[in-house]
């Protein structure tokens, strides 16, 4: 199972799947993350967390522990 976490600086991915449950998966759909999504990794920080994503047209930082909950292709 490929995840958010493991996609690259420059990466354009499209969500699979939401893992979790509950409040932190709605969470994470009310920021837009849903299945079908491109999401494009715009940076990564220096120590590898969070993340800077482009998506639906605006930018969104990430955690990499919720970045794992996202499956993509």
């Amino acid at each position: 199972m490929k995840t958010l976490k493991n996609a690259k600086v420059g990466d354009t991915v499209t969500v699979a799947r939401l893992h979790g449950e509950g409040p932190l998966k709605r969470r994470i759909m009310d920021m837009g993350i849903t299945k079908g999504v491109e999401i494009f990794v715009r940076k990564v920080a220096p120590l590898g967390d969070p993340m800077e994503l482009n998506l639906r047209g605006y930018e969104l930082t990430l955690r990499k522990a919720d970045a794992e909950m996202i499956e993509i292709l």
